[in-house]
């Protein structure tokens, strides 16, 4: 769902008590691993953090306009949600996260970037702090333009072998 909130507190005072509290817990962790560098926000109708346009004057690719996202935290419809867009745009850091999510014992659902959770006990906040805490900002950038160029070069490919 997407929230209609503008400032991160808003957002907060929408949900329930107990998605509040999950969500606030999260969010605890995540700003006590976040790097120097990175800005919480909302962004895309969520809790965001992300590399602000006087760091990475470019933003997203997707939306100029927007900064650069890194992490998201958001209250869905059905269940809970942590982006992580660090684990979408760095496969290797993708390979870590997986494997130290497994030896968590706990059932990972996750899309490309989106770790979904019911309750806070769902998910390893310890995991989801370190994740957090090993991607400075330049590593970010760096992973994402990696990731645009190869995506770019993809394409130009598989257009050259469609032809005119």
């Amino acid at each position: 769902m997407i929230s209609e909130a503008h400032t991160v507190e808003g957002y907060l005072a929408e949900l329930s008590a107990d998605r509040r509290a999950a969500i606030e817990a999260v969010r605890d962790v995540i700003l006590a691993n976040l790097g120097e560098g990175y800005q919480e926000s909302m962004q895309y109708g969520m809790i965001g953090y992300s590399v602000p346009h006087s760091i990475y004057p470019a933003g997203y690719h997707c939306d100029p306009r927007q900064p650069l996202p890194f992490a998201g935290l958001a209250s869905q419809k059905n269940y809970m949600a942590v982006y992580l867009m660090c684990l979408y745009s760095d496969a290797k850091q993708d390979e870590w996260f997986r494997k130290q999510w497994a030896k968590t014992g706990k059932k990972l659902d996750m899309g490309k970037s989106c770790i979904r959770f019911k309750k806070l006990d769902d998910l390893p906040l310890e995991l989801i702090g370190k994740t957090i805490a090993r991607v400075p900002v330049k590593k970010h950038i760096a992973a994402y333009e990696k990731a645009l160029k190869e995506n770019q070069k993809s394409r130009t490919q598989s257009a050259n072998r469609r032809g005119p």
